[in-house]
């Protein structure tokens, strides 16, 4: 609507031109060829277009077109050189158009392009870091999967070696159980041997170990003591403790010295042989704790008696 105004506008002022012309000398108004009409259409839409900015110098070649073309009319209004000219800045115009379009759509393109390769640098550098986030994910996974193994693996292999020990601790037990079954009968072969509560007791009767009123050794006593020291060796020598018991024929006191005087005798041996000495303890009870009736001479002899105490669980 506005380019129709001011073609319009254009067409208007010659004539008002030369009505104020005809009007002062006398002379007939003559209307603009269509070209000149054409001509100030097609500059006027380029001078308000982007031709001004993208263009300019072609824009300044259809106004000076356009101004010979006018000056020519001016000079010859119906002359074919006015049309001509006309025609000229006709197309000047259109060309100084014609250029700024071109212009604009090479920059539209450049922009286009531009923005082209900055969306696809943006959607590469996307996809490069998906790639990366996925490889790292794919690592994490890996590697998860690999600390499973491995734990799986040692928890297996614990499993194994749990159970493993386990047998060799029930197979070491009962092999512990057949050495102290083997060492308690060996021990029965040669004194009376009874499990109780204070320890493995091992009663020794006193006339196989001593004369009458002597703490001295005989000789069968040195020998089942041999027996007895070889099986306790066998054992790992655990801790004694020697008892030694009389009846009660004689007084307490003297007994009590002769029951630790044959206890000694007894522990001396066994250190001679090869126990500890610092496992070894010894006490002297007399005739304090009988096991028979010391009325009867059966009484008094099982009454006169050394007892071995084999890892004793109470104090003297």
């Amino acid at each position: 609507m506005r380019s129709r105004s001011r073609k319009l506008s254009l067409l208007r002022r010659p004539i008002a031109l030369c009505v104020v012309l005809a009007a002062a000398s006398g002379c007939s108004a003559t209307l603009p060829p269509k070209e000149l009409v054409e001509a100030r259409a097609s500059y006027a839409r380029a001078s308000q277009g982007p031709a001004t900015r993208l263009a300019p110098a072609q824009l300044d070649t259809a106004k000076q077109a356009l101004s010979r073309a006018e000056a020519a009319f001016d000079e010859e209004p119906e002359a074919q050189r006015t049309r001509d000219l006309a025609y000229i800045a006709d197309r000047k115009a259109r060309q100084a158009e014609a250029a700024a379009g071109l212009q604009q759509a090479q920059r539209d393109k450049a922009d286009a392009e531009r923005s082209y390769r900055e969306l696809t640098q943006q959607q590469l550098e996307s996809a490069k870091d998906a790639l990366q986030s996925g490889q790292q994910q794919i690592e994490r996974e890996r590697q998860a999967r690999a600390q499973a193994e491995r734990a799986r693996t040692e928890a297996e292999k614990a499993r194994t070696e749990a159970e493993k020990a386990r047998k060799e601790a029930e197979e070491a037990r009962r092999e512990a159980e057949r050495v102290a079954n083997a060492a308690l009968a060996s021990l029965k072969e040669v004194a009376a041997v009874k499990e109780e509560k204070r320890g493995v007791v091992i009663t020794l009767s006193g006339a196989v170990l001593f004369a009458s009123g002597k703490s001295e050794l005989l000789p069968i006593a040195k020998e089942k003591l041999n027996q007895i020291a070889t099986t306790l060796k066998d054992q790992g020598s655990p801790p004694l403790r020697i008892e030694g018991h009389t009846d009660s024929t004689g007084s307490s006191q003297a007994n009590r010295t002769l029951s630790l005087a044959r206890a000694d005798s007894v522990k001396r041996h066994l250190i001679s042989v090869g126990l500890p000495a610092d496992k070894i303890s010894t006490v002297g009870h007399g005739p304090d704790r009988p096991v028979a009736d010391n009325s009867s001479p059966e009484g008094r002899a099982n009454n006169r008696r050394v007892e071995i105490i084999v890892n004793p669980t109470t104090k003297q």
